[in-house]
């Protein structure tokens, strides 16, 4: 087995990398990835070094700092505080106020027009809604 040589600064306190088990592994790794990505010309070797601690981050990180889903009602409420836009503002793709304000309270569901013009209107993938 060939061990990669990684100059001695990137090395960690563990010596070869495993698997993730603590926090402070965690941003140690962090810190390693970090120090070889603003390196100017790294070698082969770092790269490399560099893909192995981001695929074990990437493994703590799925549990430990997962975002749940949204809801398409949290989706559309971020997306008219982003854009700045009250109910009144959604009444070209929900055709009444009225209707605007059941879907926000969740007593109408989005159906299939409302998110083809929701994703044209925010340029997002309909896929959000989901």
């Amino acid at each position: 087995m060939k061990m990669i040589s990684v100059r001695e600064k990137y090395t960690l306190e563990v010596g070869s990398p495993t698997p993730v088990t603590s926090e402070r592994q965690h941003e140690e790794y962090l810190f390693v990835v970090d120090k070889l990505a603003s390196k100017e010309n790294p070698t082969r070797e770092e790269e490399k070094y560099a893909e192995v601690l981001m695929t074990l981050i990437e493994v703590y990180e799925e549990p430990h700092y997962s975002i749940p889903d949204a809801s398409s009602v949290e989706v559309l409420r971020g997306l008219m505080d982003a854009n700045g836009l009250r109910q009144k503002d959604l009444v070209p793709i929900f055709g009444t106020e009225s209707i605007v304000s059941e879907v926000l309270h969740r007593k109408r569901d989005l159906n299939k027009s409302h998110i083809e013009k929701l994703s044209k209107r925010f340029r997002v993938s309909p896929a959000v809604f989901f």
